[in-house]
């Protein structure tokens, strides 16, 4: 460990002012100190757990980036809602939306909480691809604009006070175990997993851990630990029908129906027929006696 500190701390001693910077912010400035500085990370075990905490937090916001990419992409390619269950996404970004306003409003820090934001962003477009997908144009538009108002009302503090925000958020944590249960019924009533992004189910499951453990470091809150605990649960479950309808003929690939429209007897944007009917037009040579 000597031989490692004595290399290290050439280094760890000139760092740019913007690393210092974060680096203290997040680890403040005892432990920056012990973990960065001197090196020694025996010396204070609550500094290593909180970075590792703080490790793991920043690991699930870059992931949640993506998390449901995957599934935004077989919705889009397949132009099939199938084995999506709307409701619970429904579910799920009320619960995350109530969730993004009470640690915002209470100050906790956002690796604690990040990938909320961007869940929610992705929640919302997937939640209205199962709408137009469905036939539902309107209902898209409507979902969109609810869930807006409610978050606009959400972060008014004359409107939802605090004491209702915990309220609130005791029930943003039954809504997000309950936000599982139709997508759960769904591929059990089903038989398998259609359109259901395995990504997207995994990281989850994974996130949900991950949360369980720098919630218990970073934030003393019963109310948000309880709906990590109980969404991990959740998750657990869905992950293994993903395992067990695996092969199952509902659980297929994604196949594209953008990329293999019928070209034939279609009109082009112009209003002119196919090539089909185009050569049904073409006139044969004439025989007329030419004067």
């Amino acid at each position: 460990m000597d031989t490692l500190r004595s290399a290290l701390q050439p280094i760890t001693h000139k760092l740019p002012a913007p690393v210092v910077s974060t680096g203290r912010s997040l680890l403040g400035p005892f432990c920056y100190k012990t973990l960065i500085l001197d090196i020694d990370p025996f010396t204070s075990p609550e500094c290593l757990k909180l970075a590792v905490s703080k490790a793991l937090g920043i690991g699930i916001i870059g992931a949640s980036s993506i998390v449901k990419v995957p599934q935004l992409i077989k919705l889009i390619n397949s132009q099939s809602s199938e084995g999506v269950s709307f409701l619970s996404y429904l579910l799920e970004s009320g619960s995350y939306l109530i969730s993004l306003s009470y640690n915002i409003r209470h100050g906790f820090p956002f690796s604690t909480y990040g990938e909320t934001a961007l869940i929610l962003v992705q929640n919302v477009i997937i939640a209205a691809l199962v709408l137009k997908y469905s036939g539902s144009q309107a209902g898209a538009a409507a979902w969109v604009a609810g869930l807006a108002t409610a978050g606009a009302l959400l972060f008014k503090e004359d409107i939802v006070d605090v004491k209702a925000l915990s309220w609130l958020q005791a029930g943003a944590g039954v809504l997000g175990v309950a936000s599982k249960a139709p997508q759960i019924l769904t591929i059990w009533k089903q038989g398998g997993t259609g359109q259901l992004s395995a990504f997207a189910v995994f990281n989850y499951l994974l996130g949900s851990a991950s949360r369980i453990f720098t919630t218990l470091q970073e934030v003393p809150d019963p109310l948000i630990l309880y709906s990590f605990i109980a969404g991990f649960v959740l998750n657990a479950i869905l992950a293994l029908q993903m395992i067990y309808y695996w092969n199952s003929p509902s659980s297929k690939k994604t196949d594209s129906k953008k990329l293999h429209k019928p070209i034939a007897a279609e009109k082009n944007a112009t209003g002119n027929t196919s090539s089909m009917s185009y050569a049904a037009k073409v006139k044969t040579p004439t025989t007329r006696r030419r004067g």
